[in-house]
């Protein structure tokens, strides 16, 4: 195996470990990466991430982003980091792309609700929880835990919605 992918497949056996520092470590190691330049800069977000390093992990998913604007890791990882350096509008506009893209996939919904319920927009929070819950039941044991609903918790309506689930879910 190339020196190259050893240290992209070490730095990924790091993360999977999680020991993000490490990982870094193993690609400070690549000078050219080739053919692999979207992979190192995944591999170099997701350890960014994982140590909280908001900007450099967004700099890096932009990288990934640029490469491949298609790949729902990326656009999930772009709007991950734009909400926690409290850029919402930009993590909401990133989930719609993701939405377009993948619309489909659960996880698009359910972000879009959480990203919508920080920015205090209950109807629309609500209405992607709504689709997210039909989609996939098992949000259902996120919910209760989930800090980014904590801004339309205690609304009506968001209990409205909880409980018609509840009932759906109860219903098999």
């Amino acid at each position: 195996m190339p020196r190259l992918e050893r240290l992209l497949t070490a730095a990924h056996g790091y993360l999977e470990l999680d020991l993000p520092r490490q990982a870094l470590e193993q690609l400070r190691g690549v000078s050219d990466p080739g053919e692999h330049v979207y992979d190192l800069h995944l591999l170099r977000a997701e350890a960014y991430r994982a140590l909280h390093q908001w900007d450099a992990a967004l700099a890096e998913f932009r990288t990934c982003y640029e490469c491949d604007p298609k790949q729902l890791d990326v656009l999930l990882g772009l709007a991950w980091c734009y909400k926690r350096i409290d850029r919402l509008s930009q993590a909401i506009a990133v989930m719609h792309e993701a939405y377009e893209l993948h619309s489909q996939v659960s996880v698009v919904l359910y972000n879009l609700a959480c990203y919508y319920a920080l920015d205090r927009q209950k109807h629309q929070a609500l209405s992607w929880l709504g689709r997210a819950l039909r989609k996939d039941r098992e949000y259902l044991r996120l919910i209760p835990i989930e800090s980014d609903f904590d801004p339309i918790r205690n609304d009506p309506d968001f209990h409205k919605l909880m409980e018609l689930a509840r009932a759906k879910e109860a219903q098999g």
